[in-house]
């Protein structure tokens, strides 16, 4: 995946490293912390409460946030299982993802084994299992590691 990711990031200088996909219950918690451990590690990250601006369209906001990406994270929680089993939004932003063959599941309360019930596909993929870690700050610099062009 890290040779995609360089081949993309030298062919277009504008896009975001990752766009963050999580449950709208996560976005004033577990996805904004990792959004935050994320940009301070200098990763460029397209996050739907930092990046789409009041009185615009939602769908066609997250629609460019996903094309001028190049990688996705799926931020794995119990509230994300709800929603793509609801098939909400973070559904159809999976969706997408899953299509570009670059995607990271990052597993955050739950197991995989969780995941593969709800998402096989997701599952997967290589990915982190957040209490492998002794903190999501460890996981925010693999993650860094993995997509930071040097």
């Amino acid at each position: 995946m890290r040779e995609e990711v360089v081949r993309i990031a030298k062919t277009d200088t504008d896009r975001r490293d990752l766009f963050l996909c999580h449950a709208w219950d996560d976005r004033q918690g577990d996805a904004l912390d990792f959004y935050n451990l994320l940009t301070g590690l200098d990763v460029k990250v397209w996050f739907s409460e930092k990046d789409v601006p009041l009185g615009t369209p939602l769908m066609r906001q997250i629609d460019k946030g996903l094309k001028n990406s190049r990688a996705g994270i799926v931020l794995v929680t119990p509230a994300l299982l709800k929603s793509l089993n609801a098939e909400g939004i973070a559904d159809r932003e999976l969706s997408v993802l899953l299509s570009t063959g670059r995607v990271i599941p990052i597993v955050h309360g739950v197991t995989f084994k969780d995941l593969l019930d709800v998402s096989p596909m997701l599952a997967s993929h290589s990915g982190l299992t957040t209490s492998d870690y002794p903190s999501l700050d460890v996981v925010a610099t693999k993650i860094a590691d993995t997509v930071l062009i040097d």
